[in-house]
């Protein structure tokens, strides 16, 4: 998939596009770090995961939960770039697929950067990264929030391929996911990215300054390999504790108890929603 679930139309483009350290824990703690503040335990899946471009009718995800090939399932709750409708994502459909023992991903499709081949309605600039990480970031937890994701909840910030070799505007992108991130935390969310490996992903991973960087990491690598240890493309010792996903392959067409719906799939090592 060239771009992640933004549009049915355009996430078939291909991208022209090259190719945070997180030590053993660090992943949990860097999230709990506000001295001041109680955080809740934090949920987390671990097993197969789906995501879908609209999240499927609760009918659906009966029949698939039945089915029992997955337990986690992402949802876009947002964002400026979210491409697809959501008729089925309301707070109560959250509340019943949680009750049918889902484990929910919440994704926000946030500003993308100005170097970044393709259109996308809003953009990031570096005189606009900072501003826009805070109103994204708080967007994102109203949207979560209002869908009864409680404080606690991992967010997703959604970044598509970029250039990352062109530094000016790396940097810029760095800094909006930096200033996304210190407002989830601020109002007690925890902050996750979704990449790929060979870009956006790889630019928080290898960051020098590992500042204020997300504490979960979904890695677009997609080699059919249903794992988040074999093919993890950086340090051992980076991102542990719970703390990645892997998006391993795309455009999967399956039916499961008579329902078809198109999948990409993840393997699922991480954070979920609180609900309930």
């Amino acid at each position: 998939m060239a771009e992640h679930r933004q549009s049915r139309k355009r996430r078939y483009i291909t991208w022209g596009v090259a190719g945070a350290a997180v030590l053993a824990g660090a992943g949990i703690a860097a999230q709990t770090s506000m001295a001041a503040t109680t955080w809740p335990a934090q949920k987390t899946y671990t097993g197969r995961a789906f995501d879908a471009c609209t999240a499927p009718s609760s009918a659906a995800m009966k029949a698939w939960k039945a089915d029992g090939y997955y337990g986690g399932a992402a949802v876009y709750v947002g964002g400026k770039n979210r491409g697809c409708a959501q008729p089925n994502l309301t707070a109560s459909w959250v509340k019943s697929v949680n009750t049918a023992g889902w484990k929910l991903i919440p994704i926000y499709v946030g500003a993308q950067p100005s170097c970044q081949t393709g259109s996308s309605p809003e953009k990031l600039t570096a005189a606009t990264a900072a501003s826009l990480g805070a109103t994204d970031g708080a967007d994102a937890v109203a949207k979560a929030s209002a869908l009864g994701m409680k404080a606690g909840s991992p967010i997703y910030l959604d970044m598509e391929p970029y250039d990352i070799t062109n530094k000016a505007c790396n940097d810029a992108v760095l800094t909006y996911v930096r200033s996304f991130t210190k407002t989830l935390r601020a109002k007690v969310y925890r902050a996750g990215y979704y990449g790929f490996s060979s870009s956006s992903a790889k630019a928080v991973a290898t960051a020098t300054n590992k500042t204020d960087l997300p504490g979960n990491l979904w890695y677009a690598l997609w080699d059919k390999k249903d794992t988040t240890t074999t093919d993890w493309p950086w340090g051992a010792t980076q991102y542990t504790g719970h703390s990645r996903g892997h998006q391993y392959l795309v455009n999967s067409k399956e039916t499961r108890g008579g329902y078809t719906i198109t999948v990409d799939r993840d393997a699922w090592d991480a954070p979920v929603a609180i609900v309930g």
